[in-house]
């Protein structure tokens, strides 16, 4: 017997939910990765921002017992991790692609080390998690009421954030002056634009950004922490950044995709097909490797992306 309609409207909506739950550490990653990269600091410390926000925010979270403490600790750890990346970037003119390898390799040894100290072998993770909140009456409505009335604070938040960061970025003096930055530093400096603060600011949103989708990770989708748990998203999410042509919402489409992707071959091995399982698991790389080929040539970066900014003066 054919099951009945029901089923298939209801694994379709629980196919949308887990893509956008797969696709919010990334958007946050992404949008973080947004505003540094359009103020032209190239940022490939994503996935350290990332894991270290999931680390703090776990181990504030299993000590205090206070889900909220967890999740504004991360925003504080990446905030930190951002302005060291500004620091060596911004003021010490570091190589950026070297900044941001350091800070990676730091990230995966730093939350290796300091979660076998916090998570022993005696002690059973209890991470408290954000609940969500449900709108009452549109909850209930077919497919988009689970998928969009139905979610936790932080995908409330990146709903917000979404259109927030397209406005301001091309509907306010602030989104200029940033974009200018990026685009064309020296002109920016002429206008009396402070350069140095505003990469300073944009890679220190960046960390927080990254650090809430980290904290999102552990304390709503696993509820638990173990090593190297990012697993590469800070990457993917560098990918639909530049697949997204560094705009807000092209790029959380982007993610949307990288998270539908995950979502599927997640359930092509729980069907049990007989694909081997590692094939499975690379197909959300494969998928934002081939959408990077597919660009070549035809998204084009921030001008003054990757270029450090030196004074004129400052030769003399």
């Amino acid at each position: 017997m054919n099951p009945p309609p029901l089923n298939h409207l209801t694994f379709f909506s629980d196919y949308l939910v887990a893509s956008l739950r797969l696709s919010v550490p990334l958007a946050f990653a992404a949008l973080g990765g947004l505003f540094s990269e359009r103020s032209g600091v190239l940022n490939i410390g994503l996935e350290g921002m990332l894991l270290t926000g999931a680390f703090v925010s776990a181990a504030t979270a299993f000590l205090s017992g206070n889900v909220w403490m967890g999740g504004f600790a991360a925003l504080l750890a990446g905030g930190l991790v951002g302005l060291l990346h500004a620091y060596l970037c911004v003021t010490l003119r570091v190589d950026q692609l070297v900044s941001g390898l350091a800070i990676n390799l730091v990230s995966a040894g730093f939350t290796a080390f300091f979660s076998r100290l916090v998570f022993t072998s005696e002690t059973v993770q209890k991470l408290p998690g954000l609940d969500a909140i449900s709108i009452p009456v549109l909850k209930n409505l077919p497919i988009v009421g689970p998928l969009l009335f139905n979610q936790d604070p932080l995908v409330y938040l990146l709903f917000l954030l979404i259109p927030l960061s397209t406005y301001l970025l091309f509907r306010t003096s602030l989104g200029l002056t940033l974009r200018a930055v990026g685009e064309y530093p020296k002109a920016a400096d002429t206008a009396g634009i402070s350069v140095t603060q505003v990469r300073y600011g944009c890679v220190i949103l960046s960390g927080m950004l990254s650090g809430l989708g980290g904290a999102y990770l552990v304390l709503v989708h696993v509820r638990f922490f173990t090593e190297d748990i990012s697993a590469g998203k800070g990457f993917i999410a560098l990918a639909a950044l530049i697949f997204g042509r560094w705009h807000p919402v092209s790029t959380t489409l982007a993610c949307l995709l990288f998270g539908a992707t995950d979502a599927l071959q997640l359930r092509i091995q729980a069907l049990g097909q007989g694909i081997p399982y590692q094939f499975l698991i690379m197909l959300p790389y494969a998928i934002a490797l081939l959408a990077l080929v597919g660009l070549a040539g035809k998204s084009t970066p921030p001008s003054a992306l990757g270029i450090p900014y030196i004074k004129e003066s400052s030769n003399q």
